[in-house]
């Protein structure tokens, strides 16, 4: 049984095929298999036009597994893959490599080169090779299709309620926690400064409510425990009071003292507080600052209760 697609975000409208492909895996006796690529298509067929990134791959896979994915298979995209026939694909990758009873894919899928290939051509396809064929109808609400294309933009504009609903959960970005400035800490609000990988979708520059977790399982650092999430108020953006060029992700995590340089770390994003602002001086910065952090303390609480 193979699902295929690029599943960038694991959202909601993947979770529906996800969801069909396990089932139908149980009926014939066989693993759930996730097929995705990597890089993203596009980024081979139009160098250059790689979209942000939702997740990563390490991401997908664990949250394929929460859905019931047995395996999860990540295929180099590459010229020559791009280049097969829709037929040489099914035959190639599908019947040889992956021996799919059955495939279960987005009814608006297309494979092949230059995507001659389309849900047509992969019933037509699986009749000849032996597999069944199961197009599963886009999902969405409130007259919304949820797609990963969708999801960036409300990432791009800062609506992290939106991309949630989408999502079925915050929107995440990954990052190592590098040396700032060092400037947070003698304003009083020390950050971690996560420099996120290649092509994350970053939210627009602004002051966001999120939860922070150190990845991975290890001992505490500081009073932070890998694992647990924990409340912060997060600032993206270039630090305009103080003529930064460079933009950042900077996160200050409530009530907690830890160094956290060289942690991978995740940050998932609730709510915009509001946007990036120059302040007049450093002072008016702080008792911002120490607003942001109110409301960072109110939004999250709701958020637990909700």
């Amino acid at each position: 049984m193979v699902t295929i697609g690029v599943f960038d975000g694991v959202h909601r409208g993947h979770a529906e095929l996800i969801h069909a492909a396990t089932k139908a895996a149980k009926e014939h006796g066989v693993p759930a298999v996730l097929m995705t690529f990597d890089p993203h298509p596009s980024e081979v067929v139009r160098p250059g036009s790689h979209p942000p990134q939702l997740t990563t791959l390490t991401r997908r896979a664990e949250l394929a597994e929460e859905l019931g994915i047995d395996v999860f298979c990540v295929m180099p995209f590459t010229p020559e893959l791009a280049a097969r026939s829709p037929k040489d694909f099914a035959h190639d990758i599908l019947v040889e490599t992956l021996h799919a009873a059955e495939v279960v894919v987005g009814d608006n899928f297309t494979f092949g080169r230059k995507a001659a290939g389309d849900v047509a051509k992969l019933t037509e396809l699986g009749a000849k090779f032996g597999f069944e064929v199961q197009a599963i109808s886009l999902f969405g609400e409130h007259a919304v299709t949820y797609s990963s294309t969708y999801i960036r933009s409300c990432v791009a504009a800062g609506d992290m309620d939106r991309a949630a609903e989408a999502l079925g959960r915050p929107h995440r970005v990954e990052g190592v926690v590098v040396r700032g400035d060092g400037r947070g800490r003698d304003l009083g609000y020390p950050t971690a400064n996560v420099a996120p990988p290649m092509y994350a979708a970053i939210p627009a520059d602004g002051v966001y409510a999120a939860w922070f977790t150190i990845l991975g399982v290890g001992p505490a650092v500081g009073e932070v425990l890998p694992g647990e999430r924990y409340q912060a108020a997060v600032s993206v953006g270039t630090n305009p009071t103080f003529s930064g060029r460079t933009r950042t992700v900077e996160a200050f995590v409530l009530d907690k003292n830890a160094d956290l340089y060289g942690q991978h770390v995740a940050v998932d994003f609730v709510h915009r507080i509001r946007g990036m602002v120059q302040f007049d001086g450093i002072d008016a910065l702080i008792e911002e600052m120490g607003n942001d952090v109110a409301k960072t303390r109110e939004i999250l609480a709701a958020a637990e209760t909700s």
